[in-house]
């Protein structure tokens, strides 16, 4: 009967970095899969980068489902404001709910485009979608009509 002893030298401090980066890892997986249905309706549509031309619009939202025409209604240029007031917090929360962060873009230019829509569930005529993109990317959006307010993803 043979008996086979292997010995090995532990460095302490190695194994306490293995250690703390398993528990940092197993963290972050952890709150992707708690935390990761917060964003995931604007990414699970299509990216919003890369939204350059009149078709790009148009092809955003109809990844969202919802019918457009070719061109925009309307197209205006704002300055977003510096700092996002107490005023601003149940907007902010909408977009932070589609996967948008607003305030990296605090003092910036933007345009904004307006769309009509012309499939809402409802039948409701006037629904409006708004896209706000800086440097091709869509960094907000929201469906209006004239009394609501709600995010890009189609109402069920």
């Amino acid at each position: 009967m043979a008996v086979f002893i292997w010995t090995a030298k532990i460095d302490r401090r190695k194994t306490a970095l293995v250690l703390v980066g398993a528990v940092v890892l197993c963290g972050a997986v952890l709150a992707a899969v708690f935390l990761g249905t917060r964003g995931t309706a604007a990414s699970a549509a299509v990216s919003p980068k890369g939204v350059k031309t009149a078709e790009d619009r148009a092809a955003y939202l109809t990844a969202w489902g919802w019918q457009v025409p070719d061109d925009a209604a309307e197209v205006e240029e704002l300055e977003l404001p510096k700092e996002f007031g107490p005023e601003y917090d149940q907007y902010m929360s909408l977009q932070a709910d589609q996967g948008f962060d607003l305030t990296k873009y605090a003092g910036k230019r933007i345009k904004r485009y307006t769309y009509d829509i012309l499939n809402y569930p409802t039948g409701e005529a006037g629904v409006q979608a708004h896209l706000l993109i800086c440097k091709n990317t869509v960094v907000a959006g929201e469906i209006v009509g004239e009394d609501f307010l709600h995010g890009l993803a189609m109402p069920g």
